[in-house]
């Protein structure tokens, strides 16, 4: 046992900390919706678009990145993963430079690509890594380390990132031409240089992963079959889609427009001030993650989970009722609520699904799309009030408390018709 743990340590600290490096990417589009409106003159409906191309890359590259690994194995998966999150990080630099939306969204859209094979390959893997009965346990902690990039991302964004010019409509629309543009230049530039390091960094942990033996994690020989609607057999698996659909799109959602609900609510909060609170709500994530694996040591994942998903609940309706810091101290509560949400439905998702295992994982991730759906809902919902948009991850977490509830149970392999 011991000498098996040995084997498994250097691998599981490598794959772990890809739960921190996919982290960045994902939050730093909290601070990029914000950013863009004010470097490329869009509204915040049209900046829902930037988690919808990002999301869409889930969507479109779950199933082949299941399926290639299928061939390749994880090692050459992650690898794959690493490459194109460092060539969309890259984009940004001549993005930047001539100013294109469209462009921006490409480069969101190959570095959500490179996230797919990560995610794909390092949350199962994490699973397999030792005792399939802590497997819940095991990936909530893993995902801790998601929490810490979730908390930095923010708070490195709005220092690197965010100028501290925050103008109002009537100041940008007296400025002359050359000024604006002068302005909205620097601003679209400021991303340059922060994506440049991150690609760095990614190069450098793909070489390091390319140098490290890693196990790969033995199935049966039939799951070298290619995908099959049989995999809908498993009941529990179809209910973890929906319910990761749904949680996703709230998420993505509430972090999106956490910057625009506080200068909203809070009247006279600059962009960098929310930003900071934005790290503290992904602080107070950050330890959700870590307190939620040691509750499940004595409460199963699925009650913690229905649970957490009624409390989001409740604290979403209190700050869409009251105004002021009362309603962002609620807004940051949701967020330790969330924290074991995503890695408890993958767990119970997967369990027992043997051959299926990878593929299974592959339609977890897809669903993920939750992610560009939903925010996209919210930036034109709430183009006039920003509370109206707060609705909208309510109806999302009543799908996580049914899932809590009922749905999670592995029932056989009873076909669901789709």
């Amino acid at each position: 046992m011991k000498s098996a743990t040995n084997k498994y340590l250097w691998p599981l600290i490598l794959i772990t900390s890809l739960f921190f490096l996919w982290a960045l990417a994902h939050n730093l589009n909290d601070i990029l919706i914000k950013q863009f409106q004010k470097a490329l003159d869009i509204n915040r409906g049209q900046a829902g678009f930037i988690q919808f191309a990002f999301y869409l890359g889930y969507f479109v590259m779950a199933i082949p990145a299941g399926l290639l690994m299928k061939k390749i194995g994880y090692k050459k998966g992650i690898l794959t993963g690493l490459l194109l999150y460092a060539t969309g990080a890259l984009l940004f630099f001549p993005a930047a430079e001539i100013r294109l939306y469209g462009f921006f969204l490409f480069a969101l859209f190959i570095i959500a690509s490179g996230l797919t094979f990560l995610e794909t390959a390092a949350n199962p893997y994490i699973t397999k890594l030792g005792n399939p009965d802590f497997a819940a346990r095991r990936l909530n902690f893993a995902q801790s380390f998601n929490g810490l990039g979730a908390v930095l991302a923010p708070a490195l964004g709005g220092y690197f990132i965010f100028s501290g010019n925050n103008f109002s409509s009537s100041q940008l629309v007296s400025m002359d031409a050359d000024t604006l543009l002068a302005l909205r230049v620097a601003e679209a530039k400021a991303v340059q240089w922060p994506y440049f390091a991150i690609a760095m960094i990614v190069l450098a942990i793909a070489v390091l992963i390319y140098k490290t033996p890693m196990p790969e994690i033995k199935e049966d020989e039939q799951s070298k079959k290619m995908f099959s609607k049989d995999i809908f057999r498993h009941k529990h698996l179809v209910h973890s889609i929906i319910a990761q659909f749904f949680y996703v799109g709230a998420q993505v959602g509430i972090w999106s427009y956490f910057i625009d609900f506080m200068i909203d609510v809070v009247p006279g909060t600059s962009d960098k001030t929310a930003a900071y609170f934005l790290s503290i709500s992904l602080v107070a994530f950050m330890i959700g993650r870590f307190s939620g694996s040691f509750l499940m040591t004595y409460i199963r994942p699925n009650r913690l989970l229905a649970i957490y998903a009624a409390a989001s609940i409740g604290l979403l309706i209190i700050s869409t009722l009251t105004t002021g810091m009362i309603s962002v101290y609620a807004l940051i509560g949701v967020s330790f609520f969330m924290s074991i949400m995503f890695p408890t439905i993958f767990a119970l998702g997967i369990k027992d699904l043997g051959e299926d295992t990878k593929i299974g994982s592959s339609l977890i991730i897809m669903s993920i799309i939750g992610g560009a759906i939903f925010p996209l809902i919210m930036g034109y919902v709430g183009i006039e009030s920003i509370k109206t948009a707060f609705l909208v991850p309510i109806i999302c977490f009543l799908f996580v408390l049914m899932y809590g509830i009922k749905w999670y149970k592995v029932q056989g392999s009873k076909a669901i018709a789709l």
